[in-house]
């Protein structure tokens, strides 16, 4: 099945941060209960077709503050030449950061983010962060630049003012499709959110990505996502047993995700 298109039902729920009573987090329950995985080194074809094997990393990635920059510099001290392949050219002169439209990213060397390993690197290929949290026992959220580790959840920010007058901000978390990268998403040559190929986990994104939830939305509201995430799973496996259709599960079911296996 080719790629899903951008726009289809989703379930969306929002309930209020349990750590923070003025503060509102929106959830796409459709995606985070889908069955996508990254596919990396498993049949990922990369968002450029000419470096398939970098798969998303072929731009670098951009800071999103000064304190993301800075707490990724401390881990690039820790890298060596066995887990980097590029160890030499980012300790070199030009190092490891570049500046593209006034804004600071992570270098590219071959059309390749500077620190993605090669296939052949017996480091370990893909990202030598990555591979650097695994040796050191931690979470790559602790290594990797935001948006890297973010992807392919998106949290934006919207602010809402309630007609009695509070204000309120919303945390909107949800898939980062193309249209995530801007106008130049729509030119990738293959992207895996919205691919079959990608929806094939175990466990949905919800339970696969909890090191990155709990970061962009607190441990709170986390835990209080998985709740609402396992009442509809709970609901969409008694709709699927029945066999036939209820309102309440009809409508659920129209917002399955349709890259899912269930629906293809």
């Amino acid at each position: 099945m080719p790629e899903v298109p951008l726009d289809f039902p989703r379930q969306w729920v929002e309930f209020v941060d349990p750590a923070d009573n003025d503060q509102l987090i929106r959830c796409d329950l459709t995606w985070l209960t889908s069955k996508y995985n990254c596919i990396f080194g498993r049949g990922c074809k990369g968002i450029d077709a000419s470096r398939p094997d970098a798969g998303c990393c072929v731009h670098g990635a951009h800071f999103s503050e000064k304190k993301d920059q800075k707490r990724v510099r401390t881990w690039v001290k820790k890298l060596t030449p066995e887990l980097w392949e590029n160890y030499e050219l980012g300790q070199g002169k030009k190092g490891w950061i570049e500046t593209e439209d006034g804004a600071e990213k992570t270098r590219v060397i071959n059309n390749a983010c500077i620190f993605h390993n090669s296939v052949d690197f017996e480091g370990g290929y893909g990202c030598a962060l990555h591979h650097l949290a695994e040796q050191e026992g931690v979470s790559f959220v602790e290594t990797k630049p935001e948006v890297c580790w973010q992807l392919p959840l998106r949290r934006s920010y919207e602010n809402l003012e309630h007609e009695d007058g509070r204000e309120r901000l919303v945390v909107v978390l949800g898939e980062y499709d193309r249209r995530g990268w801007g106008q130049g998403g729509h030119d990738f040559d293959w992207y895996c959110t919205g691919n079959t190929e990608a929806h094939t986990a175990s466990e949905p994104v919800y339970i696969n990505s909890k090191d990155e939830i709990t970061a962009l939305i607190g441990e709170a509201a986390y835990l209080e996502l998985v709740k609402l995430c396992t009442q509809r799973e709970e609901l969409l496996t008694a709709f699927n047993q029945r066999g036939r259709k209820s309102e309440d599960a009809a409508r659920i079911a129209l917002s399955v995700h349709p890259a899912d296996p269930q629906v293809n």
